[in-house]
């Protein structure tokens, strides 16, 4: 459960404080480098609005090995687009990385696990 909660939270946080609300300016810079800059603000607000919903879902527990799929292929573009085309804007490519690596490893203990003892 606390490990559900987590990841809901992370995704949650990021949605809207970092995204919708413009907490973390560099995520919409990162964005207008990779989409363009004109579309940069409601582009940003779509993804955390995306992010919102799949916080939302994590907290559920519904489905969780494909909450913890469609989670990897999400950070999986994402970290692949940032990377090839916005790395300078990036604090340390290989920092997120890892960051994210730990993260999918937690959100995938949980799936498995949930998965394992009857999750919904």
């Amino acid at each position: 459960m606390l490990a559900q909660i987590v990841i809901g939270s992370v995704w949650v946080f990021h949605g809207i404080y970092s995204k919708i609300l413009n907490g973390i300016p560099r995520h919409r810079l990162i964005v207008g480098k990779i989409l363009g800059k004109e579309r940069a603000q409601i582009a940003t607000r779509v993804i955390g609005a995306l992010e919102f919903l799949l916080g939302v879902w994590a907290f559920t527990g519904w489905q969780p090995v494909w909450c913890a799929s469609i989670q990897t292929m999400a950070i999986v573009a994402m970290n692949s687009l940032e990377i090839l085309l916005a790395r300078e804007l990036l604090i340390s490519a290989i920092g997120m990385l890892l960051l994210n690596f730990g993260f999918l490893s937690i959100v995938w203990w949980w799936a498995t696990f949930t998965q394992r003892i009857g999750g919904k």
